[in-house]
Parts: C-alpha cells; sequence; structure tokens
C-alpha cells in the first residue's frame, strides 16, 4: 500500500493493511501559539490556520505542514464540509457574528454563526455562555432558519469538487462527504432547556424542525455526490451526550432523528460510501444502537474521559460492525514518556480488535508539550511500523 487513503480504508473494512497511519485530530489555536512562542514553529506557518479559527474545521495544507514536523501521516477529519471546503452545512448563509452588546472593557455579548447570543470577552477561549437564541417560536424558526436550510447550489464551490474529481482515483488523503448535524446543530439552535420542552410543548413545530435540518443535511449529502466526487467515507457532527449519557432521550433520538440517519446512509450506499462516522463526544453507548440500526457504524473520537472508557468495552457490547477512531487520552501529551507509553501499549490491544485507528481523543490541547507529542508520534511509529 502507498497512501493512507488506502490503508484506512483497508483498517475500516477489516482488510490486510501494511501500516496503521498515525492520525490526529488537528489542533487548538491556543496550541500553536504556544508553541511559536517556545520557538517550535513560527508565526507564518500558523497563521493560515489562525484565519480560520478554532471552530472550523482542520485538515489544510498549512496544518500538515506542522503535523508531519511532529511525525504525524495526517489529520483524520478531511471533509468536504468544512468552512471554505466544498459544501456549506447546514446553515446558508451563516449569522453573520457581530458584537450586540459591550458589558465593560473585558465583556460582550454576540451573535455567533449559529444565531446564539453568547456573553463572552476578549481572548476567550472556554465555551461562552448562552444567553438568548434566535429560535423562540414557530414565527422565528421560519424566519431565521428555513431560508437558510433551502438548499442553494451556491453551497457547493465547484471550484473545489472539480480539483477533487480530477484526483478521484489518485487522491492520497482519505477524505469525507460532511453530512452535517441531525440534532446537535438543532440544540445549539434553541439550546438544550427550550429544545427539550419543546419535544412536549408543541411536538409539531420539534417535528418540523427535525424535519427541515434532515431535509438540508440530505440534500447537501446528495447533491455533493451527484457531481461525481468520489469520497471515502461521509460523516455527521452531533456532541450530544456528555459523560453521563445522552442530552436526548435515545428512543425519541432512534424515532425521530433515526430515519434522517437512514436516508443519508442509503444515498451515500448509492455512492459507494459504507464507512459511515459520527462525531460525538461523551458517553455516547445509549445512542450507538441507533446510529448502527441507521447506517453509521464508525464511532469518533470514542472519549477515554474521566469515566476512562475504553473501545474494548464498546466493541464488546456492539460486535465487529461497529468501527472505531480515537480513544487516545489526549492530555497524556502533556504528562509525561511514561503516560504516552501507557496509551500506546493501550492502542495495541484496541488495534488488534481490528476497524480501530489510534488518534488522540480530541484536538491537541494548549498543554500538549511539543517533544512529547513528537515522541508519541516517534513510538506509534515504533509499535505499528514494523
Amino acid at each position: 500500500m502507498k497512501t493512507n487513503r488506502e490503508r484506512l480504508n483497508a483498517i475500516l473494512h477489516y482488510k490486510h493493511y501494511d501500516r496503521i497511519p498515525i492520525m490526529h485530530f488537528g489542533f487548538w489555536q491556543e496550541t500553536l501559539e504556544k508553541w511559536v512562542k517556545e520557538g517550535h514553529l513560527v508565526q507564518e506557518e500558523i497563521a493560515p490556520i489562525l484565519n480560520r479559527g478554532n471552530n472550523s474545521m482542520d485538515g489544510s495544507e498549512a496544518e500538515l505542514k506542522i503535523a508531519r514536523k511532529l511525525g504525524f501521516d495526517d489529520n483524520f477529519l478531511v471533509f468536504t464540509g468544512q468552512k471554505g471546503g466544498w459544501a456549506n452545512a447546514p446553515l446558508w448563509p451563516v449569522f453573520e457574528e457581530n458584537v450586540v452588546r459591550q458589558l465593560d472593557s473585558d465583556h460582550f455579548v454576540k451573535i455567533d454563526r449559529d444565531g446564539v447570543y453568547v456573553k463572552t470577552r476578549q481572548g476567550a477561549v472556554s465555551i461562552a455562555e448562552e444567553i438568548d437564541h434566535s429560535a423562540k417560536d414557530r414565527e422565528s424558526w421560519e424566519k431565521n432558519y428555513v431560508p437558510r436550510l433551502a438548499w442553494d447550489d451556491e453551497r457547493l464551490d465547484m471550484e473545489k469538487i472539480n480539483t477533487l474529481i480530477e484526483t478521484n482515483d489518485t487522491r492520497d488523503r482519505h477524505t469525507c462527504v460532511y453530512c452535517g448535524s441531525l440534532f446537535g446543530k438543532l440544540r445549539n439552535y434553541w439550546g438544550l432547556v427550550e429544545i427539550s420542552y419543546l419535544q412536549a410543548d408543541d411536538p409539531d413545530l420539534f417535528d418540523r424542525c427535525i424535519n427541515d435540518i434532515a431535509e438540508a443535511c440530505f440534500m447537501i449529502t446528495k447533491k455533493t455526490l451527484e457531481t461525481g466526487v468520489k469520497l471515502d467515507f461521509a460523516h455527521f457532527w452531533e456532541d450530544v451526550c456528555y459523560n453521563h449519557g445522552p442530552l436526548v432521550q435515545p428512543e425519541l433520538f432512534r424515532e425521530k432523528v433515526g430515519p434522517g440517519y437512514r436516508r443519508i446512509a442509503d444515498e451515500c450506499a448509492k455512492h459507494g460510501i459504507d464507512i459511515i462516522s459520527v462525531d460525538c463526544d461523551g458517553y455516547i453507548d445509549d445512542l450507538v444502537p441507533v446510529w448502527l440500526d441507521n447506517g453509521v457504524n464508525t464511532m469518533f473520537p470514542v472519549e477515554y474521559g474521566a469515566w476512562e472508557y475504553d473501545f474494548e468495552t464498546m466493541r464488546k457490547k456492539f460486535g465487529k460492525e461497529l468501527r472505531g477512531v480515537g480513544n487516545i487520552k489526549k492530555n497524556a501529551l502533556a504528562q509525561d514518556k511514561k503516560a504516552v507509553d501507557h496509551e500506546i501499549e493501550r492502542a495495541k490491544r484496541l488495534v488488534d480488535l481490528g476497524g480501530f485507528v489510534p488518534c488522540p481523543d480530541h484536538r491537541i490541547a494548549p498543554d500538549a508539550e511539543w517533544d512529547l507529542t513528537r515522541y508519541y508520534c516517534d513510538q506509534m511509529k515504533e509499535a505499528f511500523w514494523k
């Protein structure tokens, strides 16, 4: 095998492969800025990534060059739906980010790309406090979101898609179609409390919102694949769980959201895509059966977390139809060589299960040490490249 595209396709299909690619999940801006201050990088190397912001997906050439300096092969998430990518999902256009109220010299309220009003401060890197939402009732949903969820040919950047089409059979990188989010974004638009009440207070409107976003995600997937671009897998973002389980009832998720996954998975199958992944942090086991039953078969990033969750536990529950990417404790890169060695020994056991690719279980955080991250890559090669 010559490319990581071939290797990842083989691993996730339980076929023979020559070695495990050394993957990562991108970098936080603050991590790169720290490494510039420490002299490992220069400002010109990170500028293209900083211009995209923490809220955009990774996979750029600038990021790839930095990753290779450390010893990584590639970022697992190379999207057709990243900001500035090939298809824009699910809102188009997004809300324009603006400061709407200055609270004091440091703090202010702004509206973000999802139409959420958040309280934050200059230079803040933590999750901002949500104080209001643009989705409040049927009128505001139809005014603020329905037009932004409608299909528009301008969502597709055909220049970039045509470049991908030219490399359909020769591309080195494992690349996916981004299918959007069927519930996680809806939770963002309304807020967790409001979307939870909406299920009981106005079930018809709740169903309307579910169906509107499902249709938008389906059209984005369908229209992208109908261009003739050949992609290796499909990917959803959700983040609808925390360390004790889901933020939505599994039964409701199955009934209301499951059909949207099934419809998109069936469309992907028409175009030869049978690996479909979902990005959901937290303890996800209660939702995994819904995903598996509706065509989503690869979990990412399989957070190890404070609850010390091991992919082998998940595999024993759900069988070989379940694939995984991630599950390597990201904070080991901030500890010491002993912690890194422990993670690599654990990775050996997980890789032996098949259908699994080890990867830090989130973006490389600001507490990560450059030399320790390089050590991790070196030791992964020592373990998996022989």
